[in-house]
């Protein structure tokens, strides 16, 4: 209950932030979303869209090189369906969302927890190394100063042993049973490649929405910074508020507080219908896809969920 609260008084105090900046520029941001052009708009929309089939393929690439090679259209499912538990407050509902529907679809939850694990390091080291390396001239980066002293952590952490020992700590203290293998060091090189991708398609949206042609490279750099430091508030859920907050901090000095209120506001919208257009179609095309679940020694005769041991396609037992 107490984690609940402060939860939520957490989100309600950036959410709080925000309109209060909203509030003193209302005018201003008004008249600058309103001067937004339509068609820049819809290309933000787009370049969301885009981005994230980017994260999707980088996704399918881990969760293959642990062990579960499904197809984009099953791997988009258990994505773009689950991740929509962000939303709800609490840090698991996303988790048990997307190892459920890999169940569904033959992935251990043992193995789709450490593919959601792994990804999401990776995504975090891409986001913070590319904040660093573009805007490093910036005043918003320079007060950040934390978020540059993971990077060093970061190089070493990608490597394809330290986090296969990383999520296998985790699984142990857990009480879970460790990996059965390192994932491979050229799905890491894959999936970085691919995640870098993501965001700097991802900076085209903030680039198109801040209208300044010359920004682009800043507007990558901002926008992965605002998303790594509201995933850093992980009590904050998907990082409202916070993400947007840290996004005007950025632009301010560079096209003015209402405009930056704007492109934040436009942002977050983008992404929210952007997460709920990819989870519809994904769940469509996901429907059509035949399932590869293995049958639970619990499942038989039951209907039941399985919670006991599951086995890989291989038979190998997974936890």
């Amino acid at each position: 209950m107490f984690r609940r609260l402060l939860r939520a008084s957490l989100a309600l105090v950036a959410l709080g932030f925000l309109g209060y900046g909203l509030a003193r520029n209302w005018d201003a941001t008004l008249a600058a979303v309103g001067g937004l052009s339509p068609w820049a708009v819809l290309g933000a929309f787009g370049a969301v869209l885009l981005g994230q089939f980017c994260m999707l393929v980088a996704w399918r690439q881990v969760l293959a090189g642990l062990g579960s090679p499904l197809s984009l259209r099953v791997t988009g499912r258990i994505m773009f369906v689950g991740q929509l538990g962000k939303y709800i407050p609490g840090s698991v509902w996303a988790y048990a969302a997307m190892m459920e529907l890999g169940r569904d679809h033959g992935s251990p939850p043992r193995r789709t927890f450490a593919c959601i694990s792994l990804a999401l390091v990776i995504n975090l080291g891409v986001a913070i190394s590319i904040a660093a390396a573009t805007l490093a001239s910036q005043q918003a980066v320079r007060e950040a100063w934390y978020l540059l002293l993971l990077l060093p952590l970061i190089v070493v952490g990608l490597h394809p042993r330290m986090l296969t020992w990383g999520l296998n700590l985790a699984l142990r203290l857990a009480r879970k049973e460790p990996l059965e293998s390192v994932l491979p060091g050229r799905t890491v090189l894959v999936a970085v490649a691919w995640t870098a991708l993501g965001w700097f398609v991802y900076g085209l949206h903030i680039w198109l929405l801040a209208g300044r042609w010359d920004l682009y490279v800043i507007a990558t750099g901002a926008y992965a910074f605002a998303w790594a430091t509201g995933l850093l508030f992980f009590v904050v859920p998907a990082g409202v508020g916070v993400r947007e907050g840290a996004l005007v901090l950025v632009l301010t000095p560079l096209i003015g507080t209402p405009a930056a209120l704007a492109v934040a506001v436009v942002s977050r919208l983008a992404f929210t219908l952007a997460d709920a257009v990819a989870a519809g179609v994904a769940w469509l095309l996901g429907r059509q896809a035949p399932s590869s679940a293995p049958v639970y020694a619990d499942q038989k005769g039951s209907g039941s969920t399985a919670l006991t041991p599951d086995r890989n396609l291989s038979g190998s037992p997974e936890a």
